[in-house]
């Protein structure tokens, strides 16, 4: 496993830099109304459907959830892209033993109330459309090592385009408990209902 060397410094600048960025590619980056409770990390699931998804959680981290971003990439990738490890990324690679590191180091980093930590529970690319959230069994090996107290939040991302020529992005954010409250099965029905409560809402979405 290769860890973070999260730098607060750089990541504000990239911040910036991915703002612009994001607002040259999207009409709308829409965040829906949600407080994350205080004194507490975040565990962040999200649906994953695309390359942005990354770029959405560091989205919602800095404007909406207010905490210091650390993601989970898989290992490929991460050497690909080494230079996110300065922006909070870390690596695990699938289908080794080397996941059980990442996930303990996931659980040391939740251990701050400060941090959020970002997983894509699906371990795949999934269609932005699909109707059932499917959540990888480490993700409960993972919330059972966390100590600290932690709030697990399930971020569904959509996309709709209505009258424009670049698509709009509307994420919502759904409180799924406290770490070590919640069963494993509690969990995945409840991100399953939120999940078919966010395309519910977005049908109605204004725009």
């Amino acid at each position: 496993m290769l860890p973070s060397r999260q730098n607060d410094t750089l990541s504000k600048m990239f911040f910036r830099f991915m703002r612009w960025w994001m607002g040259r590619n999207f009409k709308e980056i829409n965040i829906q109304p949600f407080e994350p409770m205080p004194g507490h990390s975040i565990l962040l699931l999200t649906n994953h459907f695309s390359w942005w998804d990354g770029f959405f959680a560091n989205y919602a981290a800095f404007n909406n959830l207010k905490r210091r971003l650390f993601i989970m990439m898989q290992h490929d990738h991460f050497v690909n892209h080494w230079y996110f490890k300065y922006l909070g990324a870390f690596s695990m690679k699938k289908g080794s033993r080397e996941i059980l590191e990442s996930l303990t180091y996931s659980a040391n980093l939740l251990n701050n109330p400060e941090n959020l930590v970002t997983i894509f529970p699906q371990g795949e690319l999934c269609s932005n459309h699909i109707t059932h959230i499917h959540i990888e069994k480490g993700i409960e090996r993972l919330i059972k090592q966390i100590k600290g107290p932690c709030q697990v939040v399930y971020q569904c991302t959509l996309i709709d385009y209505f009258e424009s020529l670049k698509p709009r992005a509307y994420i919502h954010h759904f409180n799924c408990g406290i770490a070590g409250e919640i069963s494993f099965e509690e969990l995945k029905q409840s991100i399953n209902d939120f999940h078919q409560q966010a395309l519910k809402n977005q049908v109605n979405m204004a725009h």
